[in-house]
């Protein structure tokens, strides 16, 4: 069990829950280490704990630790995901989770549906992650927004920074209904920002690998730091869950990507 941040108040009430698995990956494992390391740079002396939107975690939010599920790569982790999430919202806390591959989106929101309802999603990615069944894997992290709009979790998805679509993600795109911004036509004031109740989820390869190249999929041609805090401090709607995933230490240089995490999970947990 990882140490709790300290706090004086309770006005924003966050739990940071770690998911170590990976093996829903479909290229390089490694992001079943992210947890640890994000939770070292967020922790490090190398910063504080103020966020940009003039809130600190242990003052003004709090950021409870509730350390990592006991995942063991069997078919029990999707349940284990879904019930941390449900218990999480039910507890009326905003769970921030740490991937992890892209696949614990789906049991996450399936989770904060039984307590919220259907949500609206906003998703950053290089991919789209709308794959049917990418590998004959119905689970990969290719694929968990499919999932998703199949079972009606979300209302609304807008996905942000897209810059592999295929014909045949293009097609699921259209089938579900998905709002989606690729890189090629990003601006930070044109992305539609979904009302509440709001699920963010941020795959680190939405980012340049300039940015961020701790990640198993580099993907030329993304987005800055700066253009996800911008888009983020746009949302006004209550914001009932996130998660930061996709982050692989064993691609990392000095660590630089696992302080963008955590500078991520800091803005995450200062919204509204």
């Amino acid at each position: 069990m990882a140490g709790r941040i300290p706090s004086r108040h309770d006005l924003k009430n966050n739990q940071l829950i770690g998911l170590p698995t990976d093996s829903h990956s479909s290229f390089l494992r490694g992001a079943a280490k992210a947890p640890a390391a994000i939770r070292s740079a967020l922790l490090s002396d190398h910063g504080n704990q103020a966020t940009e939107l003039g809130s600190e975690i242990g003052i003004d939010i709090t950021l409870s630790d509730v350390g990592d599920l006991p995942l063991d790569e069997s078919e029990a982790d999707f349940d284990r995901i879904r019930a941390a999430a449900a218990s999480a919202a039910a507890s009326g806390s905003r769970p921030i989770f740490l991937g992890g591959d892209h696949m614990v989106t789906y049991p996450i929101v399936a989770g904060i549906a039984e307590i919220h309802g259907p949500v609206n999603i906003l998703h950053f990615d290089a991919h789209p992650d709308l794959y049917d069944d990418f590998g004959d894997d119905p689970l990969s992290h290719a694929s968990p927004f499919a999932r998703i709009m199949e079972r009606d979790l979300a209302k609304r998805l807008v996905q942000v920074g897209i810059r592999t679509l295929n014909s045949h993600c293009r097609k699921q795109a259209q089938r579900f209904g998905v709002e989606m911004v690729e890189m090629k036509d990003f601006a930070v004031d044109a992305i539609p920002i979904p009302e509440g109740p709001l699920y963010i989820s941020i795959d680190l390869d939405a980012l340049d690998p300039a940015f961020a190249p701790g990640v198993s999929h580099h993907e030329p041609g993304g987005l800055t730091v700066r253009d996800i805090v911008s888009v983020l401090h746009r949302v006004r709607g209550p914001v009932v869950g996130a998660d930061v995933v996709e982050y692989n230490s064993s691609r990392d240089i000095n660590g630089m990507t696992a302080v963008v995490a955590a500078k991520f999970v800091k803005e995450l947990a200062a919204l509204h």
